[in-house]
């Protein structure tokens, strides 16, 4: 062995194993830390986004639920103007069918006062008529005499008839 002691690669050997062994324990600890510290960040980064990713699933399901409670709101719009207006046709052919009957009975009251306002001319007519062919008549059947006397005879029944 004394041979192994002059060898200079030997004595490299040794050296590198020492160099190693000096250096492995802060360089050690330095690597270790700096992946310790890196697997924390990354596991801190990883925390982060699964944090960032429930909380857009929660926001996601907040919106959808509101997306679902607007859709039936406005669903219950859309019913009750439907409704609202079913309504309003109704009500508006029942006053149409009020004011059409009204119209009628106001259109037959005026025929029936318009055909008793032509019997009354008619009738008027048909004295005038009358009378004015009765004065002819009589004009034509009396002479002078005997129309003084009915005359006389009306003057002289005049006070009675007054009584």
């Amino acid at each position: 062995m004394p041979h192994l002691f002059s060898d200079p690669e030997f004595w490299v050997i040794v050296a590198l194993v020492i160099f190693f062994a000096v250096v492995w324990k802060p360089g050690r600890r330095a690597i270790l830390g700096a992946l310790d510290a890196r697997a924390a960040r990354i596991r801190g980064e990883l925390e982060a986004a699964a944090k960032l990713r429930d909380e857009a699933q929660e926001a996601l399901a907040t919106y959808q639920r509101r997306q679902q409670a607007a859709g039936a709101e406005a669903e219950q719009i859309v019913s009750h103007a439907r409704a609202e207006a079913e309504r309003i046709t109704a009500q508006s052919l029942r006053d149409l069918e009020q004011t059409l009957q009204r119209r009628e009975l106001l259109a037959q009251e005026r025929i029936t006062q318009e055909e008793a306002k032509a019997l009354a001319e008619i009738r008027a007519i048909a004295v005038e008529v009358a009378i004015s062919a009765a004065r002819q008549a009589i004009a034509a059947s009396l002479d002078e005499p005997r129309g003084a006397a009915l005359i006389d005879q009306a003057i002289a029944a005049l006070p009675r008839q007054l009584n």
